[in-house]
């Protein structure tokens, strides 16, 4: 069994702590802060190890949960020890970086995944699973909100980043595309360094367009996506792993008035076996870290996530649509139109 850390124990490294433990392979957790360090140890039955240094030296995998800026550097470091990395969304800031540890990763043969726990959600594959086989017919158009009350936790990124960017990866899973081009609106509410609402809109090609919306202004905690479909509209909750498709039923064939036809909702509930993301997501790294393979979700994947993300804050600044080009290439320009 692989020896896997954790470094940064916040509240998404306290579930990875956890779940590790869990699975009995958690050798033990490091954080900036030692005191929080080592509550976790001593809820968990591990060892703290003081250093970055330390901790990589008695392992053969890592999560990296600390904040966004440090994630480079740990990451790097990791990786040119060989050990294999999976780095919490948005994965790094900077799509230079990100993709650096993307070749590094290669070069060294190491598994190199990024934390997109959406991904995982038994509901999201139910739904990629349904389209596929035709049960919706056609995809038209996919919508997403991501909306809650202000984190405590965040500090070095906006909205876009820390909530949208897990739809823009759930997205591009579910149309098997590639983000074209994005047109973003949004603003600051609150204060913050950094947006807290916005709104934008996506062309994925194959005449499907995507929608999300993102805010940390609302006071309850949503998290759906809704699919309008040639044979029907699908309706997809994050939360409670429900997934159900409503479509028409034609009562009666007059064909010379079928504006008098009645039609009676037919609501079918798509069978989703419930299982926590975060585990499925854990399991899938340690799988691909024990074969030195491909991760499920890799470091490319995040850094297409990445410049959707930064393609949407381009045009939150400019108020015009950005042109990303018709496919995804690392290092391709964005440019406004």
């Amino acid at each position: 069994m692989l020896r896997v850390g954790v470094i940064g124990v916040g509240s998404m490294g306290q579930n990875h702590a956890r779940i590790y433990s869990e699975m009995g392979c958690l050798v033990g957790v490091n954080d900036a802060f030692p005191d929080s360090a080592k509550y976790v140890a001593k809820r968990l039955g591990t060892n703290v190890f003081d250093s970055v240094d330390d901790l990589l030296a008695n392992v053969d995998a890592v999560s990296i949960c600390t904040p966004t800026t440090s994630h480079f550097a740990v990451a790097k470091k990791a990786i040119e020890l060989g050990k294999a990395v999976l780095v919490e969304k948005p994965f790094t800031g900077d799509e230079t970086q990100a993709r650096t540890l993307c070749e590094l990763a290669e070069a060294n043969k190491v598994t190199l995944a990024s934390g997109f726990v959406e991904r995982f959600n038994p509901v999201v594959a139910a739904t990629k699973e349904a389209l596929a086989v035709g049960k919706f017919g056609r995809l038209v158009s996919i919508g997403s909100r991501r909306v809650s009350s202000l984190p405590g936790r965040i500090r070095d990124v906006g909205v876009i980043k820390d909530l949208a960017i897990h739809d823009v990866d759930v997205i591009r899973h579910i149309t098997g595309q590639e983000v074209r081009s994005v047109y973003a609106l949004g603003g600051r509410m609150n204060g913050l360094k950094f947006e807290d609402h916005a709104n934008f809109l996506m062309d994925m090609g194959n005449s499907v367009i995507a929608t999300v919306e993102v805010n940390w202004l609302t006071p309850m905690k949503v998290r759906n996506v809704s699919l309008t479909c040639s044979s029907g509209f699908a309706q997809m909750d994050y939360m409670d792993q429900s997934l159900k498709f409503s479509s028409s039923m034609v009562q009666g064939m007059d064909d010379a008035d079928m504006s008098q036809i009645p039609m009676v909702l037919d609501v079918h509930h798509v069978f989703v076996k419930r299982e926590e993301p975060l585990r499925r997501e854990l399991e899938s790294f340690l799988n691909a870290a024990e074969m030195s393979s491909q991760a499920e979700v890799d470091g490319w994947d995040a850094l297409a996530n990445l410049r959707v993300c930064n393609a949407a804050l381009l045009s939150l600044a400019g108020g015009q649509q950005v042109d990303m080009s018709e496919t995804f290439e690392p290092g391709s320009s964005m440019s406004v139109i």
